[in-house]
């Protein structure tokens, strides 16, 4: 049975499937990252990783993958197959889809985790069926990815999405990149579970907690969320304004507040458009399976068809693949650890390798 390899690399766990042509997934597995153990051992396991997925395949199926999507956290020039940084990993310049190559024998596709996060909800999740989208995960950072025609652009640098670093309040809190007032440090699950936190009296408080306390009302709760909220309404009006979406799709940890995150959020977008569309603004459905979901779109992709069956059909509309039915309940998003909440690769130390 054809099938391909996807992998998704996040900071503390990595997620993995075996995904068949019409998107079924076949096997899933999950593995500890291993960062504590040096850079040069994380590569490794995911080399290692990848060898067992290929040979769990052969054995099961009868044949090998005929191609495997990787998404890895951190500065990824997605042409040259190259893992250029991560700051939670400790890597720098790591040819991963070369060494990937060799190792399993078939075309490997690397990917960004958010972006290939993105893909994954724009064609098959919360985003399917429109034709531009923006998804935004609200993790430890904040990191975005432009859909178009069933595509994510990467950007002629491959830091396209990083909306976590508009400055929205010019001349305010230092950022790791090098700027004052980025988005992510008022708006992202990290910067509310720290202000909650310092207001609270707990430093064990998180982003959740906080929200909690906002649904029964608790001044402070209040404060720092509305000011989170108009924080990152100012941050997706001045990307709407520039992208101009059809859907904008909010995940990650901070999302998993739902309607006390969503209710004001359009609010606040609302009262700020002008000549600007109002865009549908709606929860990440994928949970933390997309960056492993996208990982597998990324394969097929490789292959000329995003449905694997070669017949020429046009690649970008992504509608009939990867339909996993364990994708959609987002059960396990609420951790903020890997790829679909912006956690990996957004908190701003890989901005400036």
């Amino acid at each position: 049975m054809r099938h391909v390899i996807a992998l998704d690399v996040g900071g503390t766990g990595m997620k993995a499937a075996l995904v068949g042509a019409d998107g079924t997934l076949l096997h899933e597995d999950r593995r500890a990252t291993g960062r504590e153990r040096g850079p040069d051992a994380v590569i490794a396991g995911i080399l290692d990783f990848a060898a067992d997925l290929r040979a769990h395949g052969a054995e099961r199926f009868g044949e090998p993958a005929v191609a495997a999507g990787v998404a890895v956290p951190g500065i990824v020039d997605e042409t040259r197959g190259i893992a250029a940084y991560a700051a939670n990993l400790g890597w720098r310049d790591v040819p991963l889809r070369d060494l990937l190559t060799r190792r399993l024998d078939c075309p490997v596709a690397l990917g960004h985790d958010v972006r290939t996060g993105g893909l994954a909800e724009g064609r098959v999740g919360a985003g399917r069926g429109a034709d531009r989208f923006l998804f935004v995960a609200l993790g430890t950072g904040i990191a975005g990815a432009i859909g178009v025609d069933g595509r994510v652009e990467a950007g002629a640098h491959g830091f396209a999405g990083e909306i976590g670093h508009i400055v929205v309040r010019p001349g305010g809190t230092p950022c790791p990149c090098g700027q004052h007032g980025c988005l992510e440090r008022f708006a992202s699950a990290a910067a509310v579970s720290e202000a909650w936190a310092a207001a609270c009296g707990d430093p064990e408080a998180d982003a959740a907690d906080c929200a909690k306390a906002v649904t029964s009302g608790e001044p402070n709760a209040v404060r720092i969320w509305q000011g989170a909220v108009d924080a990152l309404a100012d941050g997706l009006v001045t990307a709407l304004t520039l992208l101009d979406p059809r859907t904008l799709i909010i995940g990650g940890g901070l999302a998993e507040a739902g309607e006390t995150l969503f209710t004001p959020l359009r609010d606040a977008v609302r009262r700020r458009v002008t000549f600007q569309k109002l865009p549908t603004i709606v929860p990440a459905a994928l949970g933390d399976t997309a960056g492993c979901l996208g990982a597998g779109l990324l394969a097929w992709d490789l292959l000329g068809t995003t449905d694997g069956t070669d017949d020429g059909t046009d690649a970008t509309d992504g509608s009939d693949a990867i339909h996993g039915t364990d994708a959609t309940d987002g059960t396990d998003a609420t951790d903020g650890t890997d790829a679909t909440d912006g956690t990996a690769t957004t908190d701003g130390m890989e901005v400036t390798p």
